[in-house]
């Protein structure tokens, strides 16, 4: 995971604390939609290290049906989610760590390509299935 921070960093120009607690915010999410037994598998294909990122997160705002207020007030206010669906609940996350939104499409694709080197195909695509 370490890697993964640092791509973030290097490529997004994020400090490691932006870079762990966004990694860890898509985590939560994907623990929180997801069924374990799915969860277990993107968990397993990324260590230890994915704990500590969750950790590091901010918590989430709000329950239900936040997601979709989040992503409609992105929406209001010009920002584009990139087509991200659920990833719209990222949102309130990444404003606590000093992101907007609009680093939610810059994070996505570059957690998708490491989910997918550690843990292969069909551990990315039960990712994937978070962003429709």
């Amino acid at each position: 995971m370490n890697e993964l921070f640092g791509m973030l960093t290097s490529q997004l120009g994020v400090n490691d604390t932006q870079a762990k607690g966004g990694v860890g915010a898509i985590l939560n999410l994907a623990k929180d939609k997801l069924g374990e037994g799915d969860f277990s598998q993107i968990l397993n294909s990324l260590g230890d290290s994915a704990t500590e990122a969750m950790s590091a997160a901010p918590a989430a705002e709000g329950g239900g049906g936040i997601g979709g207020m989040l992503g409609g007030a992105a929406s209001a206010l010009g920002v584009d989610l990139g087509g991200l669906g659920k990833l719209g609940a990222l949102a309130g996350a990444f404003k606590s760590l000093d992101l907007d939104a609009g680093m939610i499409g810059k994070f996505a694709p570059i957690v998708m390509g490491f989910v997918k080197e550690k843990g292969g195909d069909g551990v990315a695509g039960i990712l994937e299935g978070l962003m429709k």
